[in-house]
């Protein structure tokens, strides 16, 4: 079956009762997991996509920010270890939970922020890159004070 232009649904389209205050903001705060589910999936069918130990639970728990969610192409800590060996978490939770009280409590993580906060994390010359903390600093950031 092809589709032409005309009638293909392009990632510009949005129906006409899209706000993006409101349904876009709510849709980039699962969009990541719900992403992952995907990836999943198509490995589960052998249909491509990547290993990446999600299951409907931790999809839903990332969904709806009661979970961290890991960098792109990592796959969920193993339920076996988990949770991690708190002195290997602690310095990445600290910097996200400092990190929100330095930015304000209203401040949004996204895109931008987390390059900011790779960033500084990085050229401190941490002893681990920012990209394997990344989810122990996003839990330490979603922390209530």
């Amino acid at each position: 079956m092809q589709t032409d232009a005309s009638t293909a649904i392009t990632q510009e389209w949005f129906p006409s009762y899209w706000e993006k205050d409101t349904h876009g903001s709510a849709w980039e705060k699962v969009k990541a997991a719900l992403q992952r589910d995907w990836e999943q999936t198509k490995s589960d069918f052998n249909a491509g996509g990547s290993e990446l130990r999600q299951d409907v639970s931790d999809t839903l728990k990332q969904a709806s920010g009661q979970d961290v969610i890991p960098a792109e192409g990592l796959a969920n800590p193993d339920p076996v270890t988990k949770p991690a060996i708190w002195a290997d978490a602690e310095a990445g939770v600290r910097y996200g939970y400092g990190a929100r009280q330095h930015y304000g409590a209203d401040a949004k993580w996204n895109d931008a922020l987390e390059v900011k906060l790779s960033t500084e994390w990085d050229e401190n010359k941490s002893a681990k890159p920012f990209v394997t903390v990344r989810h122990f600093v996003r839990h330490g950031w979603n922390a209530k004070s």
